[in-house]
């Protein structure tokens, strides 16, 4: 078994969420969160804001952390078991722009109902819900427009 770390981001610009769609050779096809792997020697937030920035294009800033998921896959001869630790993040603009390098064909901003039915993995569509309440209560209190 191989374990492995990620940090990703849910990223949030005038309450419309930051989704990727991956197209890799018509094998590995859907939307999902901005996330990628720990680098030595990087702590987690700095890999959540380099992963949101390389995938996206979009410089954003950390408000929280909302939690850990976990999945496993398969690769020959192995299984790796994977944590992703998430941010809730703010963007300052609605550009974006996918990493073409990642397979990732399309990037945009969603409504959440829009965003949650887009998502393809159930981990992702758990940890959208968690941030975007985080969100909604932060907003319900001033504390998020008060942010940049």
């Amino acid at each position: 078994m191989i374990e492995a770390t990620s940090c990703g981001g849910v990223v949030i610009f005038r309450g419309k969420i930051l989704l990727l769609y991956k197209n890799y050779k018509n094998k590995y096809e859907g939307w999902v969160l901005p996330k990628g792997t720990v680098e030595a020697g990087e702590e987690y937030p700095e890999t959540a804001l380099r992963e949101v920035k390389e995938e996206t294009g979009v410089d954003a800033e950390i408000i929280k952390y909302v939690g850990k998921s976990q999945y496993s896959f398969t690769v020959p001869e192995d299984v790796v078991e994977k944590d992703v630790h998430w941010y809730l993040m703010m963007s300052d603009s609605y550009y974006s722009k996918p990493q073409r390098e990642e397979y990732f064909t399309d990037s945009g901003y969603y409504k959440f109902h829009e965003a949650y039915h887009l998502l393809k993995f159930p981990n992702e569509k758990q940890i959208l819900e968690k941030a975007y309440s985080e969100y909604l209560e932060m907003k319900k209190t001033n504390l998020w427009k008060n942010r940049r």
